[in-house]
């Protein structure tokens, strides 16, 4: 048997329409193979519980403003923070072009920082982050190496 076919002429465009007969039939999956047990060795391991996301509402937050002798604003300065009770720093950060520093801490223990610069002397400086404030504002002026002002 043979299919019809038309031909509809636009402009200078044919298309060809061309209908034959087709069978349609729904096809079934094929069922899923027999399930075995894994070897030890393969068997996948336990699901682990998803970590919750960090907020930082909870921070204790450390601003400060670094000065040179002179007290002009001292950029570049390298400022590090570490537990009281902790021997290596966990925190560190530079100061910016203004001589500004922020640092994000936990709350709730004890802080030591000390800010370093290259020809001065380090300082320290204690923190509380128990007390239930959020932030703590410090400023530095640094001193030379060597005790006497320039």
């Amino acid at each position: 048997m043979k299919s019809p076919r038309w031909v509809i002429s636009v402009g200078t465009a044919s298309l060809f329409i061309c209908f034959a007969p087709v069978s349609l039939r729904a096809q079934e999956p094929p069922p899923p193979p027999p399930q075995q047990p894994l070897p030890a060795s393969q068997a996948p391991a336990p699901e682990k519980p998803q970590k919750q996301k960090y907020s930082h509402a909870n921070d204790f937050l450390i601003i400060g403003t670094i000065f040179d002798p002179n007290g002009y604003a001292f950029p570049g300065v390298e400022l590090r923070v570490r537990r009281s009770t902790e021997k290596k720093y966990r925190w560190d950060s530079y100061t910016n072009s203004r001589g500004e520093f922020a640092v994000r801490v936990p709350q709730g223990s004890d802080y030591e920082m000390v800010i370093h610069a290259k020809g001065f002397a380090d300082q320290t400086r204690a923190l509380d982050a128990k007390t239930g404030v959020s932030e703590a504002r410090i400023v530095f002026r640094m001193e030379s190496a060597g005790g006497e002002k320039k």
